[in-house]
């Protein structure tokens, strides 16, 4: 048993981050305090306020402390151990992705894409966007007005002729010389404005150009201008665009009965780039003071990234712990203020993140409790003792036997789990041989498997008793006390929705179940994603499939000797009619190199 008094005569009253654990060796919350004895202490007194406390103190084995030198360090070092250990009572931000930029590159012809991650590639940077499909819609728009090349760098060195997209007026060329330096870095230009807001003034030189090509009676180019000005005016008259700030994100916050919901306005140059809604994950008996400050640390010292954060953040109310601010700052190597906004502009802004907040709390209610409410039929369904914590489920995709994958995905307590999500590539099998890709995939998985914690209480399989037959016999020696019900679901003669057939293994049992019953909806939501899941990796491999070339698997030819190749024997068809004396007579080509050639491009 802890033995807190003894503990606590020897923890300093210094500021340091401490860590909580079981006594199954699991850090089961981190805390960090200005005064490190004041602070535990306070977890150990006669009469502990909260139920979180409560349980929290029943289940501590052992305390680790690191002693930092302020507590602005302190708050640092508490969100990195956060981020490590994922303790159960702290606040959690699941969604760490990094946001997506749109980049214009320091080349000689600067390319225009979509950028996620380090900022490494030179170049200039422009957002964050809340979305991918924010940054789709902004490059899509740019390539009609402004004709930029897209292509990857060694798409663009292997031209010789322009591609489809001069063809299609959505790129200039600048590979083959279509369009000059010159002209195309104005171009350049003018998107390098459009994407700092400064819209009024591209559409003032373009109209200075379109007045000059008409006066040179050039028509044709000033009726190209007049269409990019067009699309232009459309685009200004969709955009919401502040008044006075620059870079701004606002924060709306709503918590009610366990769910948290935290809604994000981005603005930027100007212009509000989009927003998006976060769900933490709250112990019980938390204050929004609390979820505030857990999700300022999460989102801004890591998801974020420091290069990335806004001159100000405007919040739903006045923090009481006044370092973080300075904690963020000192991370963005810059001036960040946190603001509470109660009127003008950033109070109104304030005011639709908190609705858009209370409606996606509102939404994440109401889709938690349909989902209780189909755990609860089908663990009565299947006449199960304990409560249902985790759910698997298997599916195959594949085209004639080609390019097979095997779909694992996880459901927890409050649905889809998808950083359980696992794909696995098929290999050693039989083309076609679903039974095969099956024991393939159940062996991958369990195999292997040696914690508790993620051994599902139940296994669904796409399939009929075939299918079933593989996973029981998967499972015959399997060496925990813990044993998943394997489950299949065999679709009905249509295949339509509704006629599933529930295959119990190891009995005599099988189950039709209502069109309208909510066990039947979260089998059919479970299945229905692992076989997304599995359909999207079959077409990213046998689309890569498709699009690859010979050349790519023979080793020792790189990108130059590549287009050497293609460039000497007219494209990779002249390259798989050409003999093996034709292909060493290429600069750089050896003869064996050749033979290595001749061999992949005709499959030997």
């Amino acid at each position: 048993m802890f033995n807190a008094k003894e503990f606590l005569a020897t923890v300093p009253k210094q500021p340091g981050v401490y860590r909580m654990i079981n006594a199954a060796q699991k850090v089961i919350y981190v805390g960090k305090a200005k005064d490190l004895r004041a602070r535990l202490s306070s977890y150990f007194r006669s009469k502990v306020d909260g139920v979180k406390t409560k349980s929290l103190v029943s289940q501590i084995a052992q305390i680790e402390y690191t002693l930092t030198h302020s507590e602005t360090e302190a708050l640092i070092l508490e969100n990195n151990f956060i981020k490590q250990y994922l303790p159960r009572y702290n606040i959690l931000l699941r969604d760490d992705k990094s946001y997506p930029f749109i980049l214009i590159s320091d080349h000689k012809h600067p390319r225009i894409s979509s950028h996620r991650g380090p900022r490494k590639i030179k170049g200039q940077y422009f957002g964050p966007y809340p979305n991918a499909k924010a940054v789709a819609h902004s490059l899509k728009t740019l390539q009609k007005i402004f004709p930029i090349r897209q292509c990857e760098d060694g798409f663009y060195r292997a031209r010789t002729r322009p591609c489809l997209q001069y063809q299609l007026k959505l790129c200039s060329a600048p590979c083959v010389g279509k369009i000059s330096d010159q002209d195309y870095q104005h171009q350049v230009t003018l998107a390098r404005l459009f994407l700092q807001g400064k819209n009024q003034q591209v559409i003032d030189d373009l109209v200075a150009k379109m007045t000059q090509a008409s006066e040179n009676f050039h028509f044709e180019q000033a009726a190209q201008y007049r269409d990019s000005i067009s699309a232009l005016r459309k685009v200004q008259e969709q955009q919401t665009v502040t008044g006075e700030h620059k870079e701004l994100d606002i924060i709306g916050l709503a918590y009610s009965h366990g769910v948290a919901a935290i809604h994000v306005l981005f603005v930027r140059d100007q212009k509000v780039l989009g927003s998006k809604s976060y769900f933490p994950k709250v112990p019980a008996d938390t204050n929004n003071n609390a979820i505030l400050t857990a999700f300022l640390l999460q989102f801004y010292l890591d998801g974020y990234g420091s290069q990335q954060l806004p001159a100000e953040i405007v919040l739903p109310q006045a923090l009481t712990n006044s370092s973080i601010e300075q904690a963020i700052s000192e991370v963005a190597g810059k001036k960040v203020r946190l603001t509470y906004a109660q009127r003008g502009e950033k109070a109104d802004y304030l005011s639709l993140a908190q609705k858009n907040a209370q409606v996606a709390c509102d939404t994440k209610q109401s889709q938690a409790q349909k989902m209780a409410l189909r755990y609860q039929q089908l663990q009565s369904l299947l006449k199960l003792d304990s409560v249902i914590e985790r759910m698997e489920c298997f599916d195959i995709s594949h085209t004639m036997g080609q390019a097979t994958i095997a779909s694992c995905v996880v459901f927890d307590g409050q649905g889809p789990l998808k950083s359980e999500y696992r794909r696995y590539n098929v290999l050693g099998i039989t083309g076609g041989d679903d039974y095969a890709a099956m024991q393939f995939a159940l062996d991958k998985r369990y195999s292997r498997l040696q914690e508790l914690s993620k051994i599902p209480d139940i296994i669904f399989i796409d399939g009929g008793q075939g299918q079933l037959n593989i996973a029981i016999e998967q499972f015959q020696n399997w060496p925990h006390s813990k044993t998943p019900l394997l489950i299949g679901v065999a679709k009905g003669i249509s295949r339509k929705p509704g006629l599933e057939t529930l295959i119990i293994a190891n009995s005599n049992r099988s189950i039709h179940l209502d069109e309208d019953a909510p066990a039947l909806h979260l089998i059919q939501q479970i299945r229905d994603e692992a076989h997304r899941f599995a359909i999207t990796g079959h077409r990213n491999k046998r689309g890569k499939s498709l699009v690859s070339s010979p050349l790519e698997q023979v080793p020792g030819i790189g990108e130059k000797r590549r287009q050497a190749l293609l460039q000497y024997l007219g494209g990779l068809q002249g390259v798989m009619r050409a003999s093996v004396d034709e292909i060493s007579s290429v600069p750089g080509i050896s003869k064996q190199q050749a033979e290595k050639i001749y061999q992949a491009c005709h499959n030997k």
